[in-house]
């Protein structure tokens, strides 16, 4: 299954992300017929046919039997905001090898957020944003940003001149810098990466940075992977045991689409009593997907 001039054509090939990072195949080991044959030890390569291969792959990773998936392996080269890359590195199944600004110098670049483009808090989840402020406001944040990086670059290449050491010169430098760091990961653990950053819910940065990473690297590599890992991963609903009792409780009463006030009225008991509950409107979200209640009317 693997086609050597894809892997020629996009290894080394910078694929922009965000206003001046990127990611890059460095190198591939392994495709989609690796992964079977490792899940098929006992057969020699050839002695199934390519259907045969798609559906074995489809099978794997709907039952999560990942081990086979762990037999190939992407590097990568990525160009990255230090605060986003903060973010990634949490993902510790990779081996990863950073540029250091303790023996060179840093990276003369920073992310510069548009003014249509900063977010407000979310209400509702801490660590997340929801909507933007209103452009006007935006103009002046960018415009204070811009000034601060120059400031804070400025700053630095003065140490530097000054004869200050990297190791203390860059201490003043904002988390927008850019850093660039190699990351071997193989597919299993890759995977998981996409499936939680290509998340909606995942900061839009680093969203982008996986999204370029499965749509434009692993996609052609390992086609029926991915196909796979969107239809039982990326694009599938996980009900938990008290969403399935919910269902079968509107079911019951035969009011499919409920409404919200049905939906409350069958929800858990252990939801109840919460004015705030997150379980309860994930699975209210869920539900509106599946169209088992209705869609509000705004």
């Amino acid at each position: 299954m693997k086609n050597t001039d894809q892997i020629s054509a996009l290894r080394w090939k910078k694929i922009p992300v965000l206003d001046n990072g990127f990611v890059c195949l460095v190198d591939v080991m392994g495709d989609d017929s690796a992964i079977v044959q490792a899940a098929r030890v006992s057969y020699g390569e050839g002695t199934k046919k390519p259907s045969d291969d798609r559906t074995l792959l489809r099978y794997l990773l709907r039952h999560q039997h990942t081990t086979p998936f762990e037999m190939a392996e992407l590097k990568l080269l990525v160009r990255v905001p230090m605060d986003c890359w903060r973010q990634w590195i949490r993902h510790r199944t990779a081996s990863v090898n950073e540029y250091s600004t303790r023996y060179s110098i840093a990276i003369d670049a920073t992310y510069n957020t548009n003014p249509a483009e900063w977010r407000t808090q979310n209400q509702d989840n801490r660590q997340g944003s929801c909507g933007f402020l209103e452009e006007e406001i935006g103009k002046t944040l960018t415009e204070e940003e811009r000034e601060f990086h120059t400031k804070a670059r400025n700053l630095y290449d003065n140490r530097i001149a000054g004869g200050v050491a990297r190791e203390q010169a860059r201490k003043d430098l904002p988390l927008s810098t850019y850093t660039e760091a190699y990351w071997k990961v193989d597919l299993h653990n890759l995977l998981r990466f996409l499936y939680l950053r290509m998340d909606s819910s995942a900061q839009f940065e680093i969203s982008q940075y996986a999204t370029a990473i499965g749509e434009q690297i692993v996609q052609p590599l390992f086609p029926y992977c991915w196909e796979a890992f969107l239809d039982y991963q990326r694009c599938a609903i996980r009900l938990s045991r008290l969403e399935q009792e919910v269902i079968a409780r509107l079911a019951q009463t035969g009011n499919i689409p409920a409404t919200r006030e049905q939906f409350l009225t069958q929800q858990d008991q252990s939801w109840q009593s919460l004015d705030r509950c997150r379980e309860r409107e994930e699975c209210y979200e869920k539900l509106k997907k599946l169209r088992i209640v209705q869609t509000e009317i705004s």
